[in-house]
C-alpha cells in the first residue's frame, strides 16, 4: 500500500520517472484506484501532456488531469487524493525502487490466485470424477511460474525449500472417501483373483496412487510377485506381506487382509486402475496447490525463491500426468509454458528494472546484466 502510493506520488512529482517504470503495469497495483491512476498517467504521457515535455516546475494540471482521467474508470477519486499521493513519496528519484516493491507484491498475489484456482478445480474434479480441469489449471500455473521466472531475470529451476512444511491434507468428504476405498479394495481383489490382471496396470499404476497406505502396500506386494514371475493368489500375497513385515509391525491385520481378498474378484482391472489413478491425480493437484499457496503467502520469501520453490511443488503432478497419459494410450508430454516466456523480456526493460535510486551507467550490449537475485525486477506477466 505504501509502495503503491509512493510510486504514484513520484510520477506525479516527476513525470519523467515513467520512463524508468516501463516494466510496471497497472495490473501490478493492488488497489483499483491505483491501477486507474497509473494507467491514466501513462495515457497522459502517451498523449503528449505538456507536463511531460516541459521543463522546470510540474504544472498542477498534471495532477488534476490524471485524477480526471482515472475518475472515468473508478468512483470516489478526488484531487485531494492526488495531493495525498504526492506527500506520500519521500523522494521521486526512488521511483524504480518503489516500483520493485509493487512488483514483488504482485508476484505473490498472482501465484496465490492461480494456486487457489487449481485447488478449487482439483477438489471439484474429485467430486465429479474428472481430471481435465485440474490438468488445465496446473498447466496455467506452471506457465505463469515459468513466465514470471524469466521476466524476473532467472531461469525457471525447481528448487526444494530448505525446510518442508507442507500443510496437512484436508479430509475427504465421507461419501467420497468411501468410494475411493471401495474402488481400491475392488481393484486389489481383481488383481488377486484374475491371472494376468497385474499386467494390465503395472506399467502405469504405482503404490503411491492408493489413498489408503495399506492398499498401497498390498499393491507393492503384488508388483513384487509379478516382477519375479511368481504366481499370484491370496496365499502368495499373504506370504509376500509377511516377508515384508506388514503383519508383524501392525500395518496389516489378518482380518483386514481377508476382508480385502475375499471380495468379489470379477471386474476390469484396467478400468478400476484408472479410477484409482484419477483420484490420485486430483489429490496430487490439490496438495500441490496448497503447497504453492503456502509459499506465496510467505511475505518473507523473495520472488525468485518463491517461483523456484513453487515449480518444485508442482513437480509431482507432472510425473503422475505422464503416467495418466500412458494409461490412456497417449504419449507423455510436458506441461506447456506460456508463449510470453520464450526469450524473456526486452533488454531495455531489464535495464529499467535494475535501475537504482542513484543513477549509474548501464551497458546496453547483448550481455545479460548481473544482479543480486532479490534485486532483479523484470516485468510481471499477467495471466
Amino acid at each position: 500500500m505504501n509502495a503503491e502510493q509512493a510510486v504514484l506520488g513520484a510520477v506525479l512529482l516527476d513525470p519523467g520517472q515513467l520512463s524508468h517504470l516501463e516494466w510496471l503495469a497497472p495490473d501490478h497495483f493492488y488497489r483499483p484506484v491505483h491501477q486507474a491512476l497509473f494507467a491514466a498517467l501513462r495515457k497522459l504521457r502517451d498523449d503528449g501532456h505538456p507536463a511531460v515535455e516541459g521543463e522546470g516546475l510540474v504544472p498542477l494540471s498534471w495532477v488534476t488531469d490524471a485524477v480526471d482521467e482515472a475518475g472515468l474508470h473508478v468512483r470516489g477519486l478526488t484531487a485531494s487524493y492526488g495531493h495525498l499521493l504526492v506527500s506520500a513519496c519521500p523522494r521521486p528519484a526512488h521511483a524504480p525502487v518503489y516500483g520493485r516493491m509493487v512488483l514483488e507484491g504482485a508476484i505473490h498475489r498472482t501465484v496465490t490466485q492461480h494456486a487457489i484456482r487449481l485447488h478449487q478445480e482439483a477438489r471439484a474434479g474429485a467430486l465429479r470424477g474428472e481430471v481435465a480441469g485440474a490438468l488445465h489449471y496446473a498447466d496455467v500455473l506452471t506457465g505463469v511460474l515459468t513466465d514470471l521466472a524469466r521476466r524476473w531475470g532467472t531461469e525457471p529451476r525447481p528448487v526444494a525449500p530448505a525446510t518442508s512444511q507442507a500443510p496437512d491434507p484436508p479430509a475427504l468428504p465421507l461419501a467420497q472417501a468411501d468410494r475411493v476405498a471401495e474402488d481400491e479394495e475392488f481393484l486389489l481383489a481383481v488383481l488377486v483373483e484374475r491371472p494376468g490382471a497385474m499386467g494390465e496396470v503395472v506399467d502405469w499404476l504405482r503404490p503411491g496412487d492408493f489413498a489408503d497406505p495399506v492398499h498401497g502396500q498390498l499393491y507393492r506386494c503384488l508388483g513384487a510377485l509379478h516382477h519375479r514371475g511368481e504366481p499370484i493368489d491370496r496365499i502368495t500375497l499373504l506370504w509376500e506381506a509377511q516377508r515384508r513385515g506388514l503383519l508383524a509391525d501392525g500395518t496389516l491385520s489378518e482380518d483386514r487382509f481377508a476382508a480385502i481378498c475375499d471380495g468379489v474378484g470379477a471386474g476390469d482391472a484396467e478400468w478400476l486402475g484408472k479410477q484409482v489413478m484419477r483420484s490420485s491425480l486430483t489429490r496430487t493437484a490439490a496438495a500441490a496447490a496448497r503447497a504453492v499457496r503456502a509459499l506465496a503467502e510467505d511475505e518473507a520469501l523473495a520472488p525468485g525463491r518463491l517461483i523456484n520453490h513453487a515449480l518444485h511443488a508442482v513437480g509431482p503432478l507432472d510425473e503422475i500426468r505422464a503416467r495418466w497419459q500412458t494409461a490412456h494410450g497417449r504419449p507423455a508430454s510436458r506441461a506447456p509454458t506460456t508463449a510470453a516466456s520464450e526469450g524473456g523480456p526486452p533488454a531495455a526493460r531489464v535495464h529499467a528494472a535494475l535501475t537504482r535510486s542513484t543513477p549509474r551507467a548501464v551497458s546496453t550490449g547483448p550481455a545479460r546484466p548481473q544482479a543480486h537475485p532479490d534485486r532483479r525486477t523484470p516485468a510481471l506477466a499477467q495471466p
